[in-house]
């Protein structure tokens, strides 16, 4: 792709820098979360891109992929607050992950789905205050969760991982749930098709 060759700078040639070699192993990951590519064939390419010597080796691997949209272009909030009584409330479709999610929830249901997300860092702190009601996460493969630090009375945690990949986001979750549950699962089969549900 000649457009991504001037984006990661200068003439095929020109030797590859360790930051032009990251650039194109994020976009890799974001065309793997999106389903662009196998987990074999995000394997194959990041060993080659972190192998690469030019500039035209590293935009022969994502000749096939659309051009990304830089990091800067996406507008990523610090702290993002989710507050509810008795009701529900879904982020899904593209939306904008934040640095850290503060949930406070009494008797309803948070779900936060990662199959679609922007993702444009690689840790997501979720402080939860949570009584009776779920969290819930809907992952793909390089969302890695991590529950230890949650203190849970009379509540629990069901994970079902997601396919192994690459981390692209690591969750953690600290706070506290009361008679609740905390569900970490991939996508249900078929969840790209219209009507298909969380």
């Amino acid at each position: 792709m000649v457009a991504e060759v001037a984006w990661i700078g200068g003439s095929p040639e020109v030797r590859a820098s360790h930051a032009d070699r990251d650039r194109i192993v994020d976009v890799l990951r974001v065309a793997a979360g999106d389903g662009r590519l196998t987990m074999e064939e995000l394997d194959e390419r990041v060993e080659a891109a972190l192998s690469a010597r030019t500039v035209g080796e590293l935009a022969a691997l994502t000749a096939d992929l659309p051009e990304a949209v830089p990091q800067d272009a996406v507008e990523v909030e610090d702290v993002v607050r989710i507050e509810q009584e008795g009701s529900s409330t879904r982020r899904g479709d593209a939306w904008v992950v934040p640095r850290r999610l503060e949930v406070r929830s009494a008797w309803g249901e948070v779900t936060l789905d990662f199959t679609g997300a922007v993702i444009t860092q690689d840790t997501l702190h979720i402080d939860l205050d949570m009584r009776g009601g779920a969290l819930k996460l809907v992952t793909r493969p390089g969302v890695v969760v991590d529950t230890d630090a949650l203190v849970t009375n009379y509540s629990k945690i069901k994970t079902r991982r997601a396919a192994e990949g690459p981390a692209v986001l690591r969750v953690r979750i600290t706070g506290e749930i009361n008679f609740g549950q905390v569900v970490v699962r991939p996508p249900r089969r078929g969840f790209g098709r219209r009507g298909a549900t969380v």
